[in-house]
């Protein structure tokens, strides 16, 4: 399965791989107290609702670490 930011945050976690780039550029992400409201929810529609705590840069960094998974 590809990832990308339109992959819900659920997906994200769920994969070890992917979580530690979540956690990577992300710190603290899976604890998260409102993780669960967002976890059907793709991570590019999350970081619009994260009042600037997901940035532009940080999902670039996400994005590209995603595709060089494969």
């Amino acid at each position: 399965m590809a990832y990308s930011l339109e992959s819900t945050v659920r997906e994200l976690l769920g994969n070890e791989s992917t979580k530690a780039i979540l956690e990577q550029y992300l710190p603290g992400i899976s604890a998260h107290p409102q993780i669960g409201m967002a976890s059907g929810m793709p991570l590019s529609t999350v970081a619009k609702f994260s009042g600037g705590l997901i940035t532009d840069e940080a999902l670039q960094k996400i994005q590209a670490a995603l595709q060089a998974l494969g």
